[in-house]
């Protein structure tokens, strides 16, 4: 397999995958819009979340925030009030600050490099939003798909050279659906434990299955969670969690985390806005 091979098999069976494809797609919600902040919100929200967690959330989400202004308007207690449940909270604060930056502009911006000055907003967000909003054929690399292009051209690949291969092989018109479909391989038949018998691709797959996973270790493919069960950030959920239901004494933080890092953890909290401290109380800001 020469590099960039990689592009050139999937382009090969670039009609396979759509014609596989597009009558699977799943019902999510935010295929049915190209609204970019629709879209921008799910994109968010699936980072690091499982689609069936995320579907109710991003509906309760869009009805109290349906626009940009309304999310930019709205303090980010607010919106972590929303989110609470998803996780990671960060994100949610990134995407009030997007928000907020869109709504300053006036604009949703339609470049790349506009969209990556937004907040939290990474290459794979920055590409999901043009492909899935603005219908670009910007060619979109997560940890599915990151999956399958290792696996057909049967190497380990760098960033570099997955989105390379992942940009060549968009065909040209289709950018919606062919990053929709790609994903949509990757999530149900190229897991990690993948299927190759049903695989559309299974031709032109280098790997098909036999021998070392050269996905493991790739750039892009998620790599195992580190256990919850007793870890930071469950502590960091349960404060965020009480927080949702009122404000909770400063003196009664290090028994609602916890955890033995309970003072570093909340002075992390502070620190990144998403907790504020008013004297002897703790709230969301």
């Amino acid at each position: 397999m020469t590099r960039g091979g990689e592009s050139a098999l999937l382009t090969h069976s670039g009609g396979d995958v759509l014609q596989w494809g597009l009558p699977r797609l799943r019902d999510l919600p935010w295929r049915h819009t190209r609204d970019p902040w629709a879209i921008l919100v799910s994109e968010v929200m699936l980072q690091q979340t499982q689609v069936l967690r995320v579907v109710p959330k991003w509906l309760v989400f869009m009805q109290r925030f349906p626009t940009v202004e309304h999310c930019a308007a709205a303090p980010l207690g607010d919106v972590l009030r929303v989110w609470q449940g998803l996780g990671y909270p960060r994100r949610a604060r990134n995407l009030h600050a997007a928000a907020a930056e869109v709504a300053r502009l006036g604009h949703f911006p339609r470049s790349l490099e506009a969209l990556l000055a937004l907040p939290g907003v990474g290459q794979y967000t920055a590409r999901a939003v043009q492909a899935f909003a603005f219908e670009i054929d910007a060619a979109v690399v997560d940890t599915n798909i990151a999956r399958v292009y290792a696996r057909v051209g049967g190497r380990s690949l760098t960033a570099r050279e997955v989105q390379a291969a992942a940009d060549e092989a968009v065909p040209k018109g289709s950018g919606w659906e062919w990053n929709q479909c790609l994903m949509e391989l990757g999530a149900v038949l190229c897991r990690p434990a993948p299927n190759c018998g049903e695989c559309p691709v299974q031709d032109v797959c280098t790997w098909r299955g036999v021998g070392e996973d050269p996905a493991i270790g790739s750039a892009g493919v998620s790599r195992t969670q580190p256990r919850f069960e007793g870890s930071e950030r469950q502590a960091r959920g349960r404060l965020m969690r009480a927080l949702t239901a009122g404000p909770v004494p400063a003196t009664d933080a290090a028994t609602v985390l916890a955890h033995p890092a309970a003072e570093r953890l909340l002075a992390a909290l502070c620190a990144e806005g998403l907790v504020h401290r008013d004297g002897g109380t703790l709230r969301l800001p």
